[in-house]
């Protein structure tokens, strides 16, 4: 069973790792707000999260983050090109509807995107497939019928899309269901992705 408090902490070790000290940061989808407060004590970043949750955006300025209460998908028309050294989107990309478009936007408004996803080709989704059912793990909890997940990728989706997209990947990394770093069949045996890109 995937451990999500260690996974959720490896993928902000690793973001982490990524990221220059006194950059700026847009963190898309930010949730309470709890990585953007990481990134602030670790590497001293300044920035805003965006989340659409009144929760999560009370969550947020209690945490001490700047937060702008938007919907991703009505784009980042508010922020200028390149006005940002990153825009993160953390385990996010399967529940948004306009993938293009965010990814497009990502790219304008940050000099480096960092995205991180639950990769369906894990090989526990697999056999939960091959016996007729719809995967379902501690990143993909939710049931086909209430799952806010509107695409499933794996990872060879996604470094189809950024070939076929002209974006440029920089830094990979795969990690497992227990956090460990994945170097060997990464599609079938990681759990999450974590990709740094620009444009090509």
């Amino acid at each position: 069973m995937l451990n999500t408090n260690k996974i959720k902490r490896r993928d902000y070790e690793i973001i982490t790792t990524m990221i220059h000290n006194d950059s700026t940061v847009l963190d898309l989808g930010c949730g309470d707000g709890s990585l953007l407060q990481h990134l602030t004590k670790e590497r001293n970043v300044s920035g805003y999260g965006v989340e659409k949750d009144n929760r999560n955006v009370l969550a947020s300025l209690s945490n001490g983050v700047n937060v702008i209460q938007s919907d991703l998908e009505q784009g980042l028309s508010g922020f200028a090109d390149s006005a940002f050294d990153y825009v993160i989107l953390s385990l996010t990309l399967q529940a948004v509807h306009e993938t293009e478009t965010i990814m497009n936007e990502m790219l304008r408004v940050g000099s480096e995107v960092i995205v991180t996803f639950p990769n369906f080709g894990l090989w526990r989704h697999r056999v939960q497939i091959f016996l007729g059912q719809t995967p379902i793990s501690k990143e993909l909890p939710h049931q086909w019928y209430d799952t806010p997940n509107v695409h499933v990728l794996t990872i060879n989706d996604f470094e189809k899309y950024c070939s076929n997209h002209d974006v440029c990947i920089r830094e990979r990394i795969v990690i497992s269901e227990n956090g460990q770093m994945v170097t060997t069949l990464p599609n079938l045996l990681g759990a999450v992705a974590i990709y740094r890109f620009n444009k090509g």
